[in-house]
């Protein structure tokens, strides 16, 4: 300890850092971009072993056999499916009240209680471990109703099953694994996932929680801190990813655990709170010298990326899953309210301006429906691979229903940005419309940013192109390589270029069966997907071609590039849906108007994307980054004051013992 820098209570100096000697060599990793690049590249699935919808759109082949018919689900699943659905509905109306979550910031334990008992902890898990077994189709459809009437409990309920221990033990367990540990969760173990660092985000390279082993007792040694661990607060059980040190008996990497949550050395140390998700159960978890048996290893050493992205393969449709929920009650309260609100004369409904806004959230839940029931469905079937379908539904559905949400706002007006406790207080329907809106902001960045999102995406769409031409565009490949790479990529590119110059997209009559007699036309919508998912790949391959290696850096070009690419998905999605209801009789002709509004709503969209690919202000705006960062333009911040407190921007996680009350309660 220095007499200049005394240290504080917990250890560390005023600044919040803690002294050199209390750092161990090597806590948090230092790599280089590209090392950050090969350690995701290596977590990703390289192979295609089913077809895909998506990646097929992105090549410029628009496969619609692919999703049409649209795939139903078995008469039993169905039938165990809306079982439980109006058992949980009747749960939702009876027991659980949204205001008080709101209000106390956290769901009461006897509404927890009341989920376990009703199955609601093991809805994907199954019925030999003691779960439900829904599908995929129902389980969304539950999380999308329990998160309309309280989205902390839609959030707790996904973080359990999509991301917690149940789904990558269901993939990954060992039988031993499921037999200990599935039974808890489908009855009365909550769980978490923790992957997140005060550090350490969408970059796992730089993951600081290691696993020691120790061989002699057949364990691990945890140390580490675990940020924003979504049910931590209240977990019995957790998936912790960890880095386990390459040795001589140990290839080392990136490992996942199942960890008990009471486990000594084990501190949740403070519980966090948001803008949204009062209820949410987030909290900062440290880890001190916890021993993890061998045996609660989940897959290989260094599998713990892997099992995790091939977890949220499927786990990411939850999140647009409570996205459709929240679209649907955004429609339901725009329909009434709009249409007793009156302005100069007639309903607001009437009035063009907030007409628009009105259509805008029905056509786009409607397509933000189609679009997870659809991957819902191919999920449960497994006939094709839907990482990209799933990435897509995230990244749309969070980014629409912040604008579906937002536009109910604008319509309601001053109402809208006045708090549900307060209009009750003065007399008028308590309609949270801005809690709404906090709750849903936090799904752009939760299981990826949509920053990230469109990266991971990108990656997936361009995989054909690297596969064939990758080592001739790497800087660090050799001649040699890049010789062999020239021509698997002259082979690739003589035929698949041909192939997009015309499509069934230029023929008058292709997809007719969209359009039966007395309903809007939308094989016109169909063949427009068809020509604009050649042009996206034309425009890949043209970007591909000028940036070559500088491709990864592109990243609005590749941001807008994904964003084409899900609005065609959208698109196909409600066009199928809308063909799907009318042929059983299920609201046709208004399924097909509300897809009519949707894909020209989204045409519109797609177009001015097509339009930014080329002519936009990407060199424009790195160069104004330049000086903000360089300080060039700090007058322009003169004349403020910077209200937020002192403290590192960053806390340290430093390993060590904790000097925290221990926050964690268990729900019981």
């Amino acid at each position: 300890m220095s007499a200049t820098q005394p240290a504080q209570p917990n250890g560390t100096r005023p600044d919040g850092t803690r002294p050199d000697s209390d750092r161990p060599d090597g806590a948090r990793p230092k790599v280089t971009e590209r090392e950050a690049r090969q350690v995701a590249e290596a977590a990703r699935e390289q192979d295609w072993r089913k077809p895909s919808f998506a990646k097929e759109l992105f090549l410029g082949r628009f496969r619609l056999d692919l999703i049409h018919p649209h795939p139903l689900p078995a008469d039993e699943d169905v039938r165990r499916g809306e079982a439980f659905l109006a058992r949980l509905r009747e749960f939702c109306e009876t027991s659980v009240d949204g205001a008080r979550i709101e209000r106390e910031a956290k769901i009461p334990d006897e509404t927890v209680r009341g989920l376990k008992e009703l199955g609601a902890l093991g809805m994907k898990i199954d019925p030999r471990y003691g779960g439900l077994g829904l599908t995929q189709v129902y389980y969304n459809k539950a999380l999308a109703l329990v998160g309309s009437v309280s989205p902390a409990i839609g959030a707790l309920l996904s973080a359990h099953q999509s991301i917690g221990v149940p789904q990558p033990l269901k993939m990954f367990g060992t039988q031993e694994q499921k037999d200990a540990y599935l039974p808890r969760c489908a009855t009365t173990a909550v769980s978490a996932f923790l992957l997140t660092e005060p550090d350490v985000g969408s970059d796992p390279a730089r993951l600081a929680t290691t696993a020691v082993p120790d061989d002699a007792d057949d364990a691990y040694v945890l140390d580490g801190v675990k940020l924003w661990t979504t049910n931590g607060v209240v977990a019995d059980l957790l998936v912790v990813m960890a880095r386990v040190p390459r040795s001589e008996n140990h290839r080392g990497g990136i490992t996942a655990f199942v960890v008990e949550a009471d486990s000594p050395g084990i501190t949740v140390e403070h519980r966090n709170a948001f803008m949204g998700l009062r209820g949410l159960e987030n909290g900062v978890t440290r880890f001190h010298r916890v021993r993890v048996p061998a045996a609660q290893r989940i897959g290989a050493e260094g599998a713990g990326l892997k099992i995790a992205l091939t977890t949220l393969n499927t786990g990411r449709l939850s999140l647009p899953a409570m996205c459709v929920g929240a679209g649907k009650w955004c429609l339901k309260i725009a329909r009434e309210w709009s249409g007793v609100r009156e302005q100069w004369g007639r309903p607001v409904a009437r009035h063009e301006a907030v007409g628009a806004k009105i259509s805008f959230i029905a056509a786009t839940t409607f397509a933000l429906e189609a679009v997870v029931d659809l991957a819902s469905q191919m999920a449960d079937e497994d006939r094709n691979d839907i990482r990209i379908e799933a990435a897509l539904a995230k990244l749309y559905g969070s980014e629409m229903a912040c604008l579906m949400a937002d536009e109910l706002v604008q319509i309601r007006g001053g109402r809208g940005f006045e708090t549900a406790e307060s209009l009750a207080a003065r007399g008028e329907r308590a309609v949270p419309a801005e809690q709404m809106l906090r709750d849903l902001r936090i799904n752009r960045i939760f299981e990826g940013s949509t920053e990230i999102m469109h990266l991971l995406i990108a990656r997936e769409a361009v995989d054909a192109h690297l596969s064939v031409a990758g080592d001739l565009i790497d800087p660090e490949k050799a001649l040699g390589d890049k010789a062999k790479a020239g021509a698997r990529a002259a082979g690739f590119y003589a035929r698949w270029l041909p192939r997009l110059a015309t499509g069934a997209g230029q023929v008058p009559g292709a997809y007719r069966e969209f359009h039966p007699g007395g309903h809007p036309d939308l094989a016109t919508h169909l063949r427009h997907v068809e020509r604009s998912a050649r042009r996206l790949a034309r425009a890949t391959f043209l970007a591909m071609a000028r940036w070559q290696g500088r491709m990864e850096t592109k990243q609005g070009f590749l941001g807008r590039i994904v964003d084409i690419g899900a609005e065609l998905f959208a698109m196909s999605a409600a066009c199928v849906r809308a063909e799907h209801l009318r042929a059983r009789g299920e609201h046709g002709r208004e399924a097909y108007q509300l897809a009519d509004a949707f894909c020209r709503q989204s045409r519109i969209r797609v177009e001015e994307l097509f339009g930014r690919l080329w002519t936009n202000t990407d060199d424009l705006d790195g160069t104004v980054v330049q000086g903000v960062l360089s300080g060039t333009y700090a007058w322009l911040e003169e004349g403020v004051l910077d209200p937020s407190g002192d403290g590192p921007w960053i806390a340290d996680a430093s390993p060590g013992p904790s000097v925290h009350e221990n926050v964690h309660r268990p729900l019981r």
